[in-house]
């Protein structure tokens, strides 16, 4: 059998649930059309996403056209739920990109197709909602080119746009006009049919048509469909478009075995059901697969594990099965430390490796009811688990939790999961950011085995110092005759230590290099190195000094004409920087730069205000910058080893 494995991705509203409801209906897997206003969705299962009408976590749904399986995913639109997009496309053999007629091109839709060209996935836009008032087609189709991409050809046209009359009709290659406008668009991609069209040879429609569906698979050429998922105007184009233009996989079950994990879920017994991506070859219920994930530093590690059950997506539902093929997706039961990312059998040139950033934005969070602590950070650690951009903080010193996270919707979010999975009603503090702090010069320390202030059995000296920029931790020492147990002890340690620095934030960019080691056989212990390494990293890092760094954003912004200047003014207020504007067209001009995390979302609340709607703001991580002046610090999560006495009463009387 032949699948297709594809995504709907778009701005938060651009109408993608209410697609996908509109192609089950189309392809008979559902008898009644769901809507989002009412909460009755196929996709959307989640209490939050019924009642906000906003889709929150990727849902997989599966359907036939013809003899062709495809396995649907939707996903979320908002910018906080980037990550769950992003995952999703890992997976995808093509994408359907919706653009709303009525309200245009929005940020998230500049972010989503950037993403999909940089993965080089082949997509399709559906320019939806023709039927509603206000609906643009002309000038819609020219800001695309401007703002996305100047590689599109619309392969119908919308007419009675903006009414209940709206319909679509297809750009025939027979009409000589439109033959010109796709050779003169092909031609940019295709040296030959450049080459013919110069010469002034005759070129059929048969030529163009081949060329076409050649660039729309390698993810060169974007075709555009208008329609609307509401009435279902253009919907069977758009799925025969789909059919013809995606690549179906052909991969056989007699390649070797790759898969990935893309999503994980947990049944309320606890038990893990990972989703699972099949390129090639095949797995079968009671068998043993091999299991590889990529560490942060780079290595593999690799474990085994046994099916206990598989689940294929068949026609809205799933259902039951014994082996899975090639090209699938499905549900597997058995992988007990699953995470994801987590390839199945080999590394596979199809798997793409996708980086996220890391959230640059924390709150504290804790029970209203005492006594729930240990439920709330044991829900919470379950949560972060199906979505690794979710971390979760225990402070055990002062008895807090803490959730970094890249957005407040994602607090409302949150709050709703632990409510309905785990029955726990939470409150959270004021979000703040997450700063780092770098080394400023050299500092160097050592502890003597035998000084009169070290009661560990061991010796330990450290060397640390400023490393460049985004090299994260470089530590460094030359073996001797420590036992290698003691290295891997004083190196852990080393990593943990410098989770907090001199201010409570995390210290980046540095080289720490052990100077000096020392150990007493057969007295010392693992635990002595362990509990001298802060001190010493410590005073080091004390005699560096260190500086702290706040995160920025890197941002595009395109307003009109008549707002640039009230947008130059709030950007500078906010502590910007950027660009001189450039002038896009005759209405618009767009300005780059870099905004602090902590001022971004004020910017964005006060956008639609002064640009009627019209501004469109983007933004992702665009790294740290100095903080001159007055800087947030972050209370400690443990005893302190900058304060040498209290450190050693509390470790002494732990040991």
């Amino acid at each position: 059998m032949q699948t297709l494995n594809i995504g709907i991705v778009a701005h938060v509203d651009a109408g993608k649930t209410s697609l996908t409801e509109r192609v089950l209906y189309e392809t008979h897997v559902i008898d009644e059309i769901g809507r989002v206003d009412k909460g009755n969705t196929q996709t959307d299962s989640m209490e939050l996403e019924k009642r906000r009408g906003i889709t929150i976590k990727a849902s997989v749904v599966s359907f036939f056209v013809q003899d062709l399986k495809i396995n649907l995913i939707d996903t979320p639109g908002h910018a906080d739920f980037i990550a769950e997009v992003e995952r999703s496309f890992s997976v995808l053999d093509g994408a359907i990109l919706l653009i709303s007629a009525v309200e245009g091109i929005q940020a998230q839709t500049k972010i989503l197709l950037a993403v999909l060209m940089r993965l080089g996935i082949p997509t399709i836009i559906f320019i939806n909602k023709i039927d509603r008032s206000g609906a643009q087609s002309t000038t819609l189709l020219k800001r695309i080119q401007e703002k996305l991409t100047a590689h599109v050809i619309p392969l119908n046209r919308a007419e009675n746009i903006g009414t209940k009359r709206a319909c679509v009709v297809e750009n025939s290659l027979q009409d000589q006009a439109f033959l010109e406008t796709c050779i003169e668009q092909l031609t940019l991609n295709d040296e030959q049919l450049l080459a013919a069209y110069v010469r002034e040879e005759s070129i059929t429609g048969e030529q163009v048509a081949e060329a076409l569906l050649k660039q729309v698979r390698e993810a060169k050429l974007y075709p555009i469909f208008f329609g609307s998922a509401m009435t279902g105007v253009g919907v069977s184009q758009l799925l025969e478009a789909v059919v013809r233009m995606f690549p179906a996989n052909t991969e056989g079950e007699q390649a070797p075995l790759s898969g990935v994990v893309f999503k994980l879920e947990k049944e309320a017994t606890g038990e893990k059901i990972a989703y699972v991506r099949l390129f090639s070859g095949s797995i079968s219920v009671r068998t043993y697969v091999r299991v590889q994930r990529k560490k942060s530093d780079g290595s593999i590690e690799t474990y085994t594990d046994k099916l206990k059950k598989l689940h294929l997506f068949y026609e809205g539902k799933t259902v039951q099965v014994q082996t899975v093929m090639a090209g699938e997706f499905c549900k597997v039961w058995g992988l007990k430390d699953a995470k994801i990312g987590d390839v199945l059998g080999e590394w596979s040139a199809k798997i793409r490796d996708i980086h996220f950033a890391d959230p640059q934005l924390e709150t504290r969070i804790e029970p209203r009811h005492s006594g729930q602590e240990h439920r709330l950070y044991q829900a919470l650690l379950d949560i972060a688990e199906e979505d690794p951009l979710i971390r979760v903080l225990k402070d055990d010193f002062h008895k807090e939790i803490y959730v970094r996270l890249f957005g407040e919707v994602q607090k409302e979010v949150i709050e709703a999961i632990l409510k309905e999975k785990h029955g726990l009603d939470v409150q959270f503090s004021e979000t703040s950011i997450v700063c780092i702090e770098k080394p400023k010069c050299v500092g160097q320390a050592l502890d003597m085995m035998g000084a009169p202030d070290n009661p560990f059995y061991a010796t330990v000296g450290f060397r640390v110092e400023p490393g460049s920029s985004g090299s994260g931790i470089t530590y460094r020492y030359t073996p001797g005759a420590l036992p290698l147990a003691f290295y891997r002890a004083i190196e852990e340690t080393t990593h943990a230590t410098l989770k907090q620095g001199l201010y409570g934030w995390e210290v980046t960019d540095i080289i720490v290099t052990l100077s000096h080691t020392g150990y007493a056989s057969p007295v010392t212990i693992a635990g002595d190195f362990k509990n001298l390494v802060p001190l010493v990293l410590m005073e080091a890092l004390k005699q560096a000094g260190t500086e702290v760094y706040e995160p920025l954003n890197q941002f595009e912004l395109s307003v009109p004409v008549y707002a640039i200047s009230k947008a130059m003014f709030r950007l500078s207020a906010l502590r910007a920087s950027f660009e001189q504007p450039i002038p896009q067209n005759d209405d618009t001009f767009v300005l780059t730069g870099t905004l602090p995390v902590a001022t971004t979302e004020n910017f964005k609340r006060e956008l639609n205000s002064f640009t009627e709607g019209e501004g469109v703001f983007v933004v992702k991580p665009g790294g740290f910058s100095k903080m001159e002046n007055m800087f947030p610090t972050r209370k400690r999560m443990d005893y302190n080893p900058l304060n040498r006495k209290a450190y050693l009463l509390h470790i002494l009387r732990v040991c």
